[in-house]
Formats: C-alpha cells, structure tokens, sequence
C-alpha cells in the first residue's frame, strides 16, 4: 500500500510539515459542533475509537481536534507525537 499523507495548510501548527504535510501520528476530524463543545482535551488518542460518528453535509462543517500551536508557551502533552 502506498504511503498516505494527510495535507494541512496551517503552518502555525505543531504538526505541520514541509510541503503541508501533517506529521501527527493520529488526527481528529469532526463536526465542527463537536469541536465547539468538547474541551482541547477531546482529541485522537484518548476519543477518537469510542466517539459518536458525526454525520455533516459539506467540508465547512468540520474541524481539525488535533491542532496544537506551535508557538504556544506550553505544550499541551496529548498523546501524539510527531514522527
């Protein structure tokens, strides 16, 4: 099987790689409803395999859970790792 890449644009993250390739060994896409009321805390490692599916109707409504500032003064330790 090919190698396959998740493609992220927001440099300011953690994560973000050369050529806007995410390096987080796990992500969290949802509902962009699910990522307003859950905490920073809800993310890959610790929801994602037990969580409720969430059904939208277009891309605009959905959210990236793992992003992570980069230039935040403290890291938040979430259980990804960049590879």
């Amino acid at each position: 099987m090919p190698q396959q890449h998740i493609h992220c644009s927001v440099s300011n993250c953690h994560y973000w790689g050369t050529g806007n390739v995410c390096q987080a060994s796990e992500i969290l896409v949802t509902s962009d409803k699910v990522g307003d009321e859950k905490s920073e805390a809800f993310d890959a490692p610790r929801n994602a395999a037990t969580m409720s599916t969430t059904p939208v109707r277009t891309c605009m409504e959905t959210c990236c859970k793992t992003f992570t500032d980069k230039n935040a003064g403290n890291f938040k330790a979430d259980g990804v790792y960049r590879q």
